[in-house]
């Protein structure tokens, strides 16, 4: 697991507080890597995987096998419980998994909206071929193309897969952009960035990315939304919003996952 955003440097890249990499994995039928059900305020999940499956369930009674491909964009709100676990027809093989995990703030104005689940499906996410390489959108709008994922703020989010010498010019799509390769190092404007390591553009600019081994690089970004407070699965505008998620959690106020029995207990607070 490599976990890029919040750090010590940078909070968010536009909305986008968390960015977990997890994988490439191989498990084995004994391997347990479900996660057991859990709550969320404040914010959007935003599941995307190269390989593996995942099944969700959520508090709003939602059950949806997760592939490669697809956007799943989980939006908390007021506040909701889902669990991420192994599908069952594949517990019993040895399985890859791969993927990543984002996190997008929600405005203020839609911190306390009604928990909701979105999912589209791969092939209904929209592509195109720029300057040879492979290039699908996502979330929200780039290279003439628009997502139909709903938001509620300036979104990006893009996957390109450059083959080996390829080039494409990054375009000025948002306000805050930056670029990430789950595989192989890139150069930008002809400096080197290794493979797993974040790097956040300045406004405007539309650098040359290149890729001489190709390389599978994922551009996030959008509208900043400002400073959030973040503690364990919450996030929001105002302190007090997280302390009273804690202790509505302690005390099980959280409608749950219907045919869950399994939940994380809240962590010791600061």
């Amino acid at each position: 697991m490599r976990r890029l955003l919040p750090s010590a440097q940078r909070q968010a890249v536009g909305p986008f507080l968390f960015f977990d990499h997890f994988g490439p994995l191989t498990a084995q039928p004994s391997d347990n890597h479900d996660v057991r059900a859990h709550p969320h305020i404040g914010l959007a999940t935003v599941t995307y995987l190269f390989e593996g499956a995942m099944m969700h369930r959520d508090s709003t009674g939602v059950t949806q096998r997760i592939e490669p491909g697809a956007i799943n964009w989980m939006t908390a709100g007021r506040g909701i419980v889902h669990s991420e676990r192994t599908p069952d027809d594949l517990r019993s093989i040895t399985r890859r998994s791969h993927g990543l995990q984002l996190w997008a703030a929600l405005p203020a104005a839609h911190e306390e909206d009604a928990p909701s689940f979105s999912h589209t499906p791969a092939d209904a996410i929209p592509s195109v071929q720029v300057q040879g390489v492979p290039v699908r959108v996502l979330i929200g709008s780039a290279f003439g193309l628009s997502s139909p994922v709903p938001t509620v703020s300036r979104t990006l989010y893009i996957d390109m897969a450059l083959p080996a010498g390829g080039k494409l010019v990054v375009p000025n799509a948002a306000k805050e952009r930056a670029l990430y390769s789950i595989d192989n190092g890139f150069t930008l404007d002809g400096e080197t960035v290794p493979a797993g390591v974040m790097v956040v553009l300045p406004e405007g600019v539309e650098p040359t990315l290149q890729a001489a081994q190709g390389a599978r690089v994922m551009l996030i970004g959008g509208e900043p939304l400002g400073h959030r407070f973040m503690w364990w699965n919450f996030v929001s505008s105002r302190k007090e919003r997280i302390v009273q998620a804690g202790d509505d959690w302690a005390a099980q106020r959280f409608e749950p996952v219907p045919g869950e029995t399994e939940f994380i207990p809240l962590p010791p607070r600061p």
